[in-house]
């Protein structure tokens, strides 16, 4: 196999598996509650401690699918079906979007419950807006609650939603709220119903850690757990004595997988790149020596290479000119 295609694979291959470990530490309740303090009204001012008796059950990581028709599954108990989450057959839908997380919270007056979905893009896309994919996954939140949440037209039960993004290596730390509001043209009438359904957050992480201070709280939590720089030791220290998250065994493995993913990234990019730099620096030097009057068979001998691939790269230069 190419080198260069087989290093390309064993890159996307760690991104992958960096992708997975940053899930399910993000996944983690004690890190999910501190999330939910800092974007969801209902919960603000809480002790994060607090908040996780109300995350209801285990997040669902990476198996909920997001397409239309397979959110939800069918099951039977106790000769009834019951609809829920699809988080079964992973196999059988491999290869189709999924959210990052999804769990269902229980708010505070004990009833109700909201559904909450998080997010993680390391920098935002070049191939479309991020803004309009978050639209698209908080609708499927939406719709996908009928026959689940909700059935026939009892559009009351319909459960309040929240997709929030953590985008990293932005420009600055930030964090806003899109949601509905309502603009009266002509008069103003009081229409029933629930203005706060639907709801984005996007948190911009920057690539610098911000100093340990209340009004980056939540961006120094996330940018120590997702950091690729931070060493195993430094991570633990600023998650378990800054943010008194429990880091238990099973955390404190993720934290360590992470790392060291992250440093196999690393090292596989810079083996990428000196490759990719001699092989430039090769050609040029090809390209030179044709053009001072060296011929194939002569530049083959000094670089150590076949003839017929020298004036392949001959020709390629001078289809360029």
């Amino acid at each position: 196999m190419n080198t260069e295609i087989r290093n390309s694979i064993l890159t996307t291959d760690k991104d992958a598996q960096y992708d997975e470990s940053a899930k399910r530490l993000l996944g983690q309740k004690g890190i999910l509650a501190h999330i939910l303090v800092k974007t969801v009204e209902e919960f603000g001012g809480m002790d994060p401690m607090d908040v996780i008796p109300y995350i209801e059950g285990d997040p669902f990581i990476n198996t909920v699918p997001v397409d239309p028709g397979l959110t939800n599954t069918e099951s039977e108990r106790n000769g009834t079906r019951v609809t829920g989450l699809n988080s079964e057959n992973q196999e059988l839908h491999e290869g189709l979007i999924r959210f990052d997380i999804v769990f269902y919270v229980r708010m505070k007056d004990g009833l109700s419950q909201m559904i909450i979905n998080v997010e993680a893009q390391k920098d935002e896309p070049d191939g479309y807006d991020i803004l309009n994919r978050a639209i698209f996954y908080v609708s499927r939140m939406i719709s996908s609650q009928k026959e689940r949440d909700f059935v026939n037209s009892n559009y009351n039960d319909i459960k309040r939603v929240y997709s929030i993004w953590i985008c990293m290596n932005m420009s600055e730390n930030s964090l806003e709220h899109i949601h509905l509001v309502k603009e009266s043209i002509i008069n103003s009438h009081e229409w029933k119903g629930k203005m706060d359904l639907v709801n984005i957050v996007m948190i911009g992480l920057s690539e610098e850690l911000p100093q340990r201070e209340e009004k980056y709280e939540l961006h120094r939590l996330l940018g120590t757990l997702l950091s690729q720089d931070l060493s195993v030791s430094e991570k633990i220290d600023i998650i378990g004595n800054e943010y008194a998250i429990p880091v238990e065994k099973k955390f404190r493995e993720d934290i360590s997988i992470m790392c060291n993913l992250s440093q196999k990234i690393k090292e596989t990019g810079i083996e990428i790149g000196i490759k990719t730099g001699t092989e430039m620096g090769k050609r040029e030097m090809i390209i030179k020596m044709h053009n001072k009057g060296y011929t194939a068979a002569q530049i083959a001998d000094i670089a150590e290479m076949e003839e017929k691939q020298i004036k392949d790269i001959i020709e390629n230069a001078e289809m360029l000119v």
